[in-house]
């Protein structure tokens, strides 16, 4: 009874390990290899799977997430002879299990070095300052060229990042220096532009005040113009209206003239000076009558004698 029991826990046993090793659970994360009697037989991607224990196994477990490769930091000669030490990452992820297993025996170290040798090639095709300006551009030629050779190995390459470039301490000192020049040279060309500018807008401003001080004038003596031949139309027509009213009444020209002097005694009025006397138009009227007066009276008869008779 006790080796009948003790068979039936053995059994027990071996059942529990054949549908422990015949149920895989795998993680989304995770690529498994699986191979049948030393032949790859299948992937299993993430979830529940069943194989044939002792007949299946597990060859490899690949991860699916993005991976990152370091290019190793290494010298790279420019196509101007400059040494310059560059290196940098590559983002990349697993597409086909099976290829990245079978095709290559360290797909991470592959492409490493395939990065270094084609970082080397396209370095070595341009100048150090299309090196230091063009990262954008060298991070795309890596990608393609690293790609064509990962598509073999089951691998899509994400992008290429280069992390940082550096060049001997003499050619830093001298980009240093060509920089600076080059800001002082721009820094005077912007000054130089910069008075041109105000020149020509110096210009500019005279030019529009010296049209403006025309325009000015013109307008000025158009109105000066407009005024004098409107007095001299008011005064046409101020002496046709005099002479009509001076035909047809002999008070017009004694009223004018009375007129004119009411104006004069004003303005000899307003006078300041000392030395006037003020009299009015009947007193200078009687004095010049009693000067005709006098100088009637002053002169002596004139007695006319009379012709003497010849014969008598």
């Amino acid at each position: 009874m006790e080796q009948f029991l003790g068979l039936v826990i053995v059994i027990c046993v071996i059942i529990a390990m054949f549908l422990k090793a015949g149920f895989k659970i795998v993680s989304q994360s995770d690529i498994v290899i699986i191979e049948r009697m030393g032949k790859f037989h299948r992937v299993l991607d993430g979830g529940f799977h069943v194989i044939i224990p002792f007949i299946d196994r597990v060859k490899s477990v690949l991860t699916a997430r993005e991976q990152l490769v370091d290019i190793t930091r290494q010298q790279v000669i420019t196509r101007d002879n400059v040494n310059i030490q560059v290196d940098g990452i590559v983002y990349m992820k697993i597409i086909n299990g099976k290829m990245a297993y079978y095709n290559v025996e360290d797909y991470r170290k592959a492409i490493s070095n395939l990065a270094m040798t084609t970082l080397r090639g396209e370095i070595g095709g341009m100048i150090l300052d299309d090196t230091l300006s063009s990262r954008d551009k060298l991070n795309a030629a890596l990608q393609i060229a690293l790609g064509d050779a990962a598509d073999n190995w089951g691998v899509k390459i994400m992008r290429v990042e280069i992390s940082e470039i550096s060049v001997p301490n003499d050619i830093e000192e001298a980009m240093n220096m060509q920089m600076k020049a080059e800001r002082e040279k721009r820094a005077i060309e912007l000054r130089a532009q910069a008075d041109k500018q105000a020149v020509i807008l110096n210009a500019e401003a005279m030019k529009q005040e010296k049209v403006l001080e025309a325009e000015a004038i013109e307008r000025m003596a158009d109105a000066k113009k407009y005024e004098q031949v409107a007095i001299a139309e008011g005064q046409k027509e101020a002496m046709n209206n005099i002479n009509i009213a001076m035909s047809t009444s002999d008070f017009a020209a004694q009223y004018m003239l009375a007129q004119d002097r009411i104006g004069a005694f004003s303005e000899l009025a307003k006078s300041n000076s000392k030395d006037k006397i003020l009299v009015p138009f009947e007193v200078s009227d009687f004095i010049g009558s009693l000067s005709l007066t006098k100088e009637f009276l002053g002169k002596k008869p004139v007695i006319e004698k009379e012709p003497k008779d010849d014969n008598a």
